[in-house]
């Protein structure tokens, strides 16, 4: 397997919140969630694996363009707002 190292030679990867036997949990405080690299690797580990990647943001929080794109690309992304 090829692993991607940052420039201090540590492997990249992303960790969720939670995982249950069908989701796996994001939770995100932020005001306005773009399509970060956690999220993307996240959501491709959750369409490989046939869970959905379940992000939840404050009601407020505002959705960025290149996160929108993603939704539309992929069913396996859902975003709740608490």
């Amino acid at each position: 397997m090829n692993y991607l190292f940052t420039k201090h030679r540590v492997p990249r990867g992303a960790r969720a919140d939670a995982e249950t036997d069908d989701a796996i949990i994001l939770i995100k405080k932020v005001a306005e969630l773009r399509a970060t690299y956690q999220i993307r690797l996240l959501a491709y580990r959750a369409s490989q694996i046939g869970k959905t990647l379940v992000i939840e943001v404050p009601k407020e929080c505002t959705i960025h363009r290149s996160l929108q794109n993603l939704l539309h690309r992929t069913q396996d992304v859902e975003i709740v707002r608490n």
